[in-house]
């Protein structure tokens, strides 16, 4: 039992000194180099600076639904199709006066799509996107 415990701590104080031997021999060798205790690389943040965003009021809300043709958009993304019609489902079960309308955006989540656009601006008075993520 006694050879036991030894052990033990033996292990725990080499892995002590293992894993802070690195450490001293790192500010040892940048005392070397540089001539300071200052470390040997600098860290940059990977989130770099992201642009300036302009914020745009939310449209007004409209008083009803009634009558009303709402464009329901899928941007494409995987899965996002099955949630889009049955939220269709849901306007036809239970908001009939409602026309709700499914059409997928051409080309990925990024591309414009100036077809279907021109036709929600003309057909539609509102739009729902459903956005991946």
């Amino acid at each position: 039992m006694k050879k036991q415990i030894s052990r033990a701590i033996t292990t725990v104080l080499s892995l002590f000194l293992i894993c802070n031997i690195p450490g001293l021999f790192t500010l040892a060798h940048a005392k070397e180099v540089t001539g300071t205790d200052q470390p040997l690389i600098t860290v940059l943040s990977p989130m770099g600076q992201p642009p300036s965003i302009q914020l745009l009021a939310m449209a007004p809300r409209m008083n009803t639904l009634d009558g009303k043709t709402i464009y329901i958009v899928d941007d494409g993304f995987v899965g996002g199709d099955v949630l889009l019609k049955e939220m269709v489902a849901w306007f036809e079960r239970n908001m009939p006066e409602v026309n709700a309308v499914y059409k997928r955006k051409a080309g990925s989540f990024t591309d414009e799509d100036p077809a279907l656009w021109a036709e929600i601006k003309e057909k539609g008075d509102a739009m729902i996107m459903g956005m991946g993520h």
